[in-house]
């Protein structure tokens, strides 16, 4: 790469940090950083994109490990716009995953299974698809919602199965912009186009290490509100909502500009991740729950959540 690209490249990310990320003080640092570094020669040595944004990327996480915040590779060209480069991306990814439906099947004692990944896809592209999941999944006794494989995603589809899994609408969390002012509540979904799932049926929530942000809200929200027993491992810890921006045909800066508070817990899963309650390698969560699940339905006397 050219330096003169390089410059206007790590330029644009520190001028974007500076002005959008969620923590003010922090992002005036990460700004600096950025620019002593690019005069010190740090990325000169970067031959490519990916190179240069895994340099970058390093850096923005270095003062608080938000991992949400990053100047990220994209092997197919973004589109040509300065915000949102990834949309259309997500479009297709959406229509090539069956709108983010992995699995849907039914163990042994009437089990369900439902796998989302790898995205939590927004309603207005998945809502059909998750819809249908749901449905076929109302008949069965216990639920094991699979997000293993699942690394973001939307909150109103979040908001979607929550309400599906709840009895009534319910507070999910309250976004709070960089001036610390809330801007916008979450509300599980008041009203589905498919029954219920009732709340005396167990659920269970299966997790891994790339569990991440949307994956983890939904994972998150149902373990804080007594609804669901998380099984597997301690989830990334990336809570903040992120917005993006072309910086290169290949690179995107990817900016978080809110930080949500779950109404139970008073906070989030930023750095912590979500801590399952029965851990558990996630190659074995599955076996796990199933086993969970049958010893829950042969005592119906001691079903909680």
């Amino acid at each position: 790469m050219r330096q003169a690209e390089i410059s206007e490249i790590v330029e644009r990310t520190a001028a974007l940090v500076d002005e959008h990320y969620v923590f003010p003080e922090v992002a005036a640092r990460l700004a600096t950083l950025l620019t002593d570094h690019l005069a010190a020669g740090r990325y000169a040595a970067a031959a490519d994109p990916r190179t240069l944004g895994e340099l970058v990327t390093t850096d923005l996480q270095s003062l608080n490990g938000d991992l949400h915040l990053r100047l990220k590779y994209h092997d197919e060209p973004l589109a040509d716009r300065d915000d949102h480069p990834d949309d259309d991306r997500m479009v297709r990814l959406a229509a090539s995953t069956m709108g983010g439906v992995g699995r849907v099947l039914r163990l042994d004692g009437n089990v369900g299974v439902l796998e989302i990944r790898p995205y939590l896809f927004p309603p207005q592209l998945a809502g059909d698809q998750m819809s249908a999941a749901l449905r076929l999944l109302s008949g069965t006794d216990a639920l094991l919602l699979d997000l293993r494989e699942n690394v973001g995603g939307s909150p109103d589809m979040v908001a979607l199965v929550c309400g599906w899994l709840l009895a009534e609408p319910t507070l999910l969390h309250t976004m709070y912009d960089r001036a610390g002012e809330p801007v916008r509540q979450s509300w599980s979904a008041a009203w589905l186009p498919v029954p219920g799932y009732p709340a005396d049926k167990p659920t269970y929530v299966l997790t891994s290490g790339r569990t991440f942000s949307g994956g983890e809200e939904l994972a998150y929200n149902l373990q804080q509100l007594g609804r669901a027993v998380v099984v597997g491992e301690r989830t990334g810890g990336g809570a903040h909502p992120r917005i993006g921006f072309r910086a290169h045909a290949h690179l995107e800066v990817t900016v978080p500009v809110a930080r949500p508070v779950h109404p139970v817990s008073g906070t989030n899963w930023e750095g912590t991740g979500v801590h399952p309650d029965v851990e558990t390698p996630a190659a074995q969560a599955l076996d796990v729950a199933h086993r969970a699940a049958l010893s829950r339905l042969a005592s119906p006397a001691e079903l909680v959540g």
